[in-house]
C-alpha cells in the first residue's frame, strides 16, 4: 500500500557524526533525498541551481518567508538560508522521504511548520566531550580557532537533546546506523504514515458482510 513520505531531521553539534550518518542512509535507502536549501548567497564556483542551493534574490526569499512558504529559515554572514515547503510537501506526498540536516533552531521550526505531522526528529550525542573534541581535530578540516568555536557552540546545541523524537549516542558509528535505520523503518509503517489502510479496512468489511458471517 501507498504510504505518506517522512520529514527526517538529524541534528548534532559538529564532530558528532551527523554527516556522515546521513550519507550512509542514502545508501541504505537510494530513495532517500536532502532537502535543497534556497538562498540569497551568489553561487560559488562549481556550484548547480536546483542541485547545490536555489538561489534566489533577497526579495523573492522574504516574499517565501512572508508567504509562511519556508519551513525554516536563518540569516547567517549576512545571506539567507532556508528550505522551501512546496517540494518538501511534493515529496512527502509523493511517498518520498525528505532528509534535513539542520540545527535545533531549525527542527524546532520545521516541527512547528504546516508539515509537523510528517516530521521525525533525531539527534545525535557524542559519547562524550572528549571524544567529541578528537573527532574534530581528526578530520582535519579546521585550524584551531575555528574547532574552538565548534566546541563553544557544541553545548548549546546539546543542550536541546530533549526536543527531539529520538535521541541516540553516537559511540560506534555502525551500530548508530543500524539504529536509524531500525527507527526509520518502523516509523514508516506507523498507521498514520499509511493513508489507504482506512480503505483496506473498509474493503474487508464489505466483504466480511458479503460472507454473512
Amino acid at each position: 500500500m501507498a504510504r505518506r513520505g517522512l520529514l527526517i531531521i538529524l541534528s548534532s553539534p559538529s564532530g558528532a557524526g551527523k554527516s556522515t550518518l546521513a550519507k550512509r542512509l542514502m545508501v541504505w535507502d537510494a530513495s532517500l533525498r536532502f532537502s535543497v536549501s534556497a538562498t540569497t548567497r551568489s553561487p560559488r564556483a562549481g556550484e548547480v541551481d536546483g542541485t547545490d542551493y536555489h538561489f534566489v534574490d533577497e526579495a523573492h526569499f522574504r516574499k517565501l518567508v512572508d508567504d509562511r512558504d519556508m519551513l525554516e529559515h536563518a540569516r547567517v554572514f549576512g545571506n539567507y538560508y532556508g528550505s522551501p515547503k512546496a517540494p518538501v510537501q511534493q515529496a512527502i506526498d509523493a511517498g518520498r522521504d525528505v532528509l534535513f540536516d539542520v540545527d535545533w533552531q531549525g527542527a524546532q521550526q520545521i516541527a512547528n511548520s504546516d508539515l509537523r505531522d510528517a516530521v521525525l526528529s533525531i539527534f545525535i550525542l557524542p559519547p562524550s566531550i572528549t571524544e567529541l573534541h578528537r573527532r574534530l581535530v581528526e578530520r582535519g578540516q579546521d585550524d584551531a580557532d575555528t574547532i574552538a568555536g565548534r566546541m563553544r557552540k557544541s553545548w548549546d546545541e546539546i543542550s536541546h537533546w530533549d526536543g527531539y523524537d529520538y535521541v541516540l549516542v553516537n559511540d560506534d558509528l555502525d551500530q548508530t546506523e543500524e539504529r536509524l535505520r531500525t527507527i526509520i523503518s518502523a516509523e514508516r509503517l506507523r498507521r498514520a504514515q499509511q493513508p489507504d489502510l482506512l480503505d483496506h479496512v473498509r474493503t474487508l468489511q464489505r466483504e466480511f458482510e458479503d460472507r454473512g458471517a
